[in-house]
């Protein structure tokens, strides 16, 4: 009996011996030496042109630079022993993009609030991330936090799951609105207060709320050390002079501008950005957000053809195709007012840029047909059509928003010391700004995904969404 088992086990072993071997051969050079590239401490990038985005912006070509511990530690100095080696030959290395204006999924509850109710639908937050991480995005800024987002932010910081930076802002609106409601100036400040006590360091004012309450909270907000962004209020129609008070930092929209004319000339966009400029208002165009509007209201057919519409979560998928807002309430005469928009937008591009306002990249990612990551490079594209240069267009997705976050002391630049947020992209981006989409590869705070692992991490999200998105009904959510 001891001699069979001796003879089971000495085959279990011999098997187990064949499965690891042939796990071995089977994988390729180029998954081993990815594997080992992520597993590595230090990384270096040798031979690459760097398109650092600093004020001078002097592009260092054929450079070698070493990240480890997550922050770039040399450019053009020694490589230390042991380091990993990634050849940057006739590749371009840029600051990780950073997208202004997003909106992410994360668990939520769709049923009534109840004691001891928690979420009745469920992300998974890797998968919410990875359509950003595949593009480069490498900071998000969520104008309509709620505190399922910290969580989110929390996941990345513990390492559980590769994701972007995350600001986040508390939402302040005025009458019959979901969330903080305020309808005074002392109710405005202590909504103020208590978002700071929550852990938020901006504040999203929205359209609902009247004069007193937008002013209340932006001197609030200045007082408490937060910075202000959103809409302009609907109550300044007519008068949009007295909405432009120190320290409201930055317009969500362009189209909030197109609210407070009826012309829409360009002489009315000239005037909007000296008021801007004025006041040190920045700007967010939000372009691409308003192009897909104006596709949902003639037709759906966009949004079905849409490549990128497998990376969006089911139950999303659902509700872009069958309880489309934009579509359902269409009409000749809003597809006309949408058309007006989007020209609109174009001119108060060229106006503020004339004016020297700066201008950030956002997309509105989350609202239907506005696909995280992917969008923001269509944006970047609306922009340079709209008058901005291809460098204009980087900067404002690298440094600047950097500098209104308050964080460009760790990233939205390529330099020593800051965290190693970086894309390495196959083509020179400032000679063509759709060259931002041709990536090589990606660090996400010093952790380095090539295209192969990018790849595989989209074709598996694009799977999983695949398997489910027969499961999910918008119009049935309620009983999820």
């Amino acid at each position: 009996m001891n001699c069979n088992y001796l003879k089971n086990l000495s085959k279990f072993l011999l098997l187990t011996v064949i499965i690891i071997f042939k796990s071995c051969t089977n994988s390729t050079p180029n998954n081993l030496q990815e594997q080992e590239i992520q597993n590595q401490k230090i990384i270096v990038i040798k031979n690459v042109n760097i398109i650092p985005m600093t004020i001078d912006n002097k592009i260092i070509n054929g450079a070698t630079i070493v990240i480890d511990n997550k922050k770039i530690i040399s450019i053009n100095e020694s490589i230390p022993n042991g380091a990993k080696v990634i050849d940057g030959t006739g590749k371009w290395l840029i600051p990780g993009l950073i997208d202004m204006h997003v909106h992410t999924n994360a668990d939520i509850n769709f049923r009534e609030n109840a004691p001891t109710q928690g979420a009745t639908f469920f992300m998974d937050t890797q998968d919410v991330m990875t359509p950003y991480l595949a593009n480069g995005v490498t900071t998000i800024f969520d104008l309509g936090s709620r505190v399922e987002h910290f969580g989110q932010r929390n996941e990345i910081a513990k390492g559980e799951i590769i994701g972007p930076r995350m600001a986040l802002a508390a939402m302040i609106d005025g009458r019959e609105s979901n969330g903080r409601v305020v309808e005074t100036a002392n109710d405005s400040r202590q909504a103020v207060r208590s978002a700071k006590a929550e852990g938020y360091n901006f504040i999203k004012v929205y359209s609902s709320l009247n004069i007193e309450s937008f002013k209340a909270i932006v001197d609030e907000a200045n007082k408490q050390g937060l910075k202000i962004v959103g809409h302009i209020p609907d109550a300044f129609r007519g008068n949009i002079e007295e909405a432009f008070v120190p320290h409201f930092d930055l317009v969500a929209h362009a189209e909030e501008y197109a609210k407070q004319t009826e012309n829409k000339t360009r002489d009315d966009a000239k005037y909007f950005a000296q008021l801007a400029k004025e006041n040190d208002t920045w700007l967010i165009p939000n372009m691409i957000a308003m192009v897909w509007i104006g596709k949902q209201a003639r037709s759906l057919d966009d949004i079905r053809s849409l490549e990128t519409l497998k990376y969006v979560p089911p139950l999303l998928q659902n509700k872009w195709l069958t309880s489309n807002n934009y579509n359902n309430s269409s009409s000749p005469e809003f597809i006309a007012y949408v058309d007006t928009l989007i020209y609109f937008q174009k001119e108060l591009v060229k106006a503020f840029k004339e004016a020297e306002v700066p201008i950030v990249a956002g997309t509105d990612a989350g609202t239907s047909g506005v696909v995280s990551g992917f969008s923001l490079h269509d944006e970047l594209e609306l922009m340079v059509e709209a008058g901005l240069t291809n460098e204009e267009a980087l900067l404002s997705a690298t440094r600047l928003p950097s500098e209104w976050l308050g964080i460009n002391n760790k990233v939205g630049t390529v330099e020593k010391e800051k965290y190693a947020d970086l894309i390495l992209l196959n083509a020179n981006p400032l000679e063509n700004i759709k060259n931002t989409r041709n990536i090589s590869g990606v660090f996400v705070n010093g952790q380095w995904l090539s295209k192969v692992k990018i790849d595989s991490m989209l074709s598996d999200l694009a799977k999983r969404n695949n398997e489910s998105k027969d499961k999910y009904e918008w119009k049935k959510r309620k009983e999820y």
